[in-house]
């Protein structure tokens, strides 16, 4: 619905600007320049980005499937119990919403969204089982909400192949620190949800929290003592090294459970079609949507009116041009793509200058709360919310503020 409400914004605010400069400024080809943007918009939509998008996407999904068949989706789902029955205090240790839980986070680490959004809805539908008030969310229920809409992954496959589609000549660069931005919003979700539910703070949850505070904290401490030029080297080789590792492992993996590689690799490398093809009509609408807004020149009053504000705070105003992607996310995952998509697209910056990187960080760090609530609650009738809307959009807001920090950090 929030989606539906921005699309016609976008087009509304484009004919009532144009309508303006074309009375009280005199400019004739206004209208000319919105009905060119939009046909060329929808053009680059499929030609520029959804073609060059689909082999990075097929590969990948490949590539992703043999993890999810060695067995990495549970090795995780292992590794986080521990952590899970403290936060989600509530549910016993037993029952199968702790495991779909487990799986659906574990499923999330490594980007397979086509296998975590139904483990998610079976774990909403067991804590719903639990729910003695079916139409009001419980603790549990929040907590799982808010640290679902954190996004958290340690594959940043789609922001990767959007800026190989855009010609980026360094799209790795931002894995690591969108690795941390998402860290971070994650963290915060755990604070603030648990503080309020009261949950108990014993050694092992402490573990947890501190040792990815310390690993973020030490990282940003190291990047910001280096020179420029070795910033931009450690976020070259880094990323990529870390990246080709992962790959490697799967592969390694997979021929160490004897699964077969290859025919596992064709076997998902075939939903990367579906997936190019689902994503095509989205891309298209929300080009055209942006573009025209964009081309009526009310997209530069907000990020003047953005950059006037910060800059009377007393702080840098590089990353403002970016901001639009961290103000979209929240409501639309579709709406923040096609922003950070017109930053790559905008001759003035591109995917590789500090705004382009930025806008990728913002897109990797958190994931669309206002989307994520209505669909999880939506699946089991909850009305009454309780306190999941603000505990998620103040996580949201730490995660924008750890993001324009970790830019700064590694590209400035």
């Amino acid at each position: 619905m929030a989606l539906n409400y921005v699309w016609i914004a976008f087009f509304v605010i484009a004919f009532v600007f144009g309508l303006f400069k074309l009375v009280f400024m005199g400019d004739t080809e206004i209208f000319k320049k919105l009905v060119d943007g939009t046909f060329d918009s929808a053009k680059s939509a499929v030609m520029d980005v959804a073609f060059p998008l689909t082999g990075t996407m097929v590969f990948f999904l490949g590539l992703l499937n043999i993890a999810e068949k060695a067995g990495a989706v549970r090795f995780l789902a292992r590794l986080l119990n521990p952590l899970m029955r403290r936060i989600f205090p509530e549910v016993p240790d037993q029952h199968p919403a702790m495991g779909q839980m487990v799986m659906n986070f574990s499923a999330n680490l490594l980007g397979l969204d086509n296998a975590a959004t139904p483990f998610g809805l079976k774990a909403m539908d067991s804590l719903q089982s639990l729910n003695p008030h079916k139409e009001t969310a419980t603790n549990a229920q929040i907590m799982f909400l808010v640290l679902h809409t954190s996004g958290l992954t340690i594959i940043p496959l789609t922001i990767i192949a959007y800026r190989i589609s855009a010609n980026s000549v360094e799209p790795a660069s931002i894995f690591i620190p969108c690795v941390l931005g998402t860290l971070v919003t994650t963290l915060a979700s755990v604070v603030i949800v648990g503080l309020w539910q009261r949950i108990k703070w014993d050694a092992v949850l402490f573990g947890w929290i501190g040792s990815a505070i310390a690993a973020v904290g030490l990282l940003l401490y190291l990047v910001n003592g280096m020179t420029p030029e070795a910033k931009e080297i450690f976020s070259k080789v880094a990323g990529n090294m870390l990246l080709f590792v992962i790959i490697v492992s799967f592969v390694i993996g997979g021929v160490v459970k004897k699964v077969n590689v290859f025919d596992a690799f064709i076997e998902g490398a075939k939903e990367g079609f579906p997936v190019i093809l689902k994503i095509i009509p989205y891309l298209v609408g929300m080009l055209v949507g942006i573009r025209v807004f964009r081309e009526s020149g009310a997209l530069d009053y907000v990020i003047k009116g953005l950059g006037w504000l910060i800059e009377k705070l007393g702080l840098p105003t590089d990353f403002v041009p970016a901001l639009p992607v961290a103000i979209m996310k929240p409501f639309s995952g579709s709406g923040a793509r096609g922003m950070m998509l017109d930053v790559f697209a905008n001759p003035a910056y591109g995917p590789d200058s500090f705004v382009g990187k930025t806008a990728s960080i913002f897109q990797g760090s958190a994931d669309t709360t206002f989307y994520i609530i209505a669909l999880y609650f939506g699946s089991v009738g909850i009305k009454k919310v309780r306190y999941s809307i603000w505990a998620g959009m103040m996580a949201d807001f730490i995660g924008v503020i750890a993001a324009i920090i970790i830019a700064y950090s590694f590209f400035k």
